[in-house]
């Protein structure tokens, strides 16, 4: 029974990012973003390619489904600033010692397929093999990825106010996976 699930309802693959993807994960990003408010500011000030390849990224990964790239993760150093003023307090590491889970997004005709949930474990993977602390940021108002990431064990360390953050949203969520 399960062999033939997995064939109905296809298989999550998740792998390393590639240049050809990024067009088509730019479509994903705007498709799903009326379904989820991710991310909080659009249209974007700068081209959506720069938003999911940062410069400060030490991995991304792609996941497809029946063969279609249907969401994204990336790992990113932990820069200085607010966030990583409440990270460090609130886990007692410094920041070369951190590493972010970073735009993390799902194509929505695809939620609920387990999709964010392979990649959010393929990136705290990578984490941890570099020997650092997975740590986050959440607007609270994503109630679906607040969720997620309560349930697989992930702590609220403190709560701050972005600049990118819109004045009429509750304060983001700083959270902490920890050892």
């Amino acid at each position: 029974m399960g062999e033939v699930m997995r064939e109905v309802m296809g298989e999550v693959v998740v792998r390393k990012r590639v240049p050809q993807d990024i067009a088509v994960l730019v479509e994903v990003l705007a498709a799903q973003r009326p379904h989820t408010g991710y991310p909080q500011n659009w249209p974007l000030p700068f081209p959506a390619e720069r938003f999911i390849a940062r410069s400060d990224e030490d991995a991304a990964w792609a996941a497809e489904l029946d063969g279609r790239v249907v969401g994204h993760v990336a790992v990113e150093r932990v820069q200085p600033g607010l966030e990583a003023d409440l990270w460090t307090a609130g886990t007692g590491r410094s920041r070369e010692q951190l590493a972010a889970v970073a735009v993390l997004f799902v194509d929505h005709t695809v939620q609920g397929r387990g999709v964010g949930t392979a990649l959010l474990s393929t990136a705290v993977a990578a984490i941890r093999e570099s020997g650092r602390t997975p740590v986050l940021d959440v607007v609270q108002e994503t109630t679906s990825a607040v969720a997620l990431y309560r349930r697989t064990g992930w702590q609220v360390v403190g709560e701050g106010r972005p600049s990118w953050l819109p004045a009429d949203h509750l304060p983001v969520l700083f959270m902490v996976l920890p050892d």
